[in-house]
């Protein structure tokens, strides 16, 4: 098992500012730099999936395996002999609000699709992760 977590904890922003942007799967474009389309049909809930598109690469299906609303949420890719797993999680601390995203890749083929795919999603979380509070401090000027 392949495992990366990032981290952060920020003032003035809450749960309640992140957790729709979360949800709103279709739009993670506009804070993903590096997609070119999430098209998800239905409600965000357990069993649901989404299609994700990279910027220079295949289309990818995505399958919402864990829900905790408004806290956290976990989504899995399945590729050829190995599997991803994506934790997205919100904390209420004295500090602020911690935000981690845990990638996790298991399989017999995990060392391929750490090469091909996690290494890079992983290296993308910090960028992403302060695009995300602009976005909800934008939201909530």
């Amino acid at each position: 098992m392949w495992t990366r977590t990032y981290s952060k904890t920020f003032q003035g922003v809450r749960k309640e500012d992140i957790w729709p942007i979360y949800c709103d799967i279709n739009n993670w474009p506009t804070w993903h730099g590096d997609l070119d389309y999430c098209k998800m049909e239905g409600a965000f809930e357990v069993g649901n999936h989404f299609t994700l598109k990279p910027k220079g690469v295949s289309p990818v299906k995505i399958m919402l395996t864990q829900i905790n609303e408004g806290n956290s949420f976990t989504d899995c890719t399945s590729f050829f002999g190995a599997k991803m797993y994506d934790t997205h999680a919100l904390e209420d601390t004295p500090e602020g609000l911690k935000i981690t995203n845990t990638l996790v890749v298991t399989g017999i083929l995990k060392w391929l699709w750490i090469k091909l795919v996690a290494q890079k999603v992983a290296d993308s979380v910090p960028e992403e992760t302060e695009a995300l509070i602009k976005l909800a401090r934008e939201r909530h000027a």
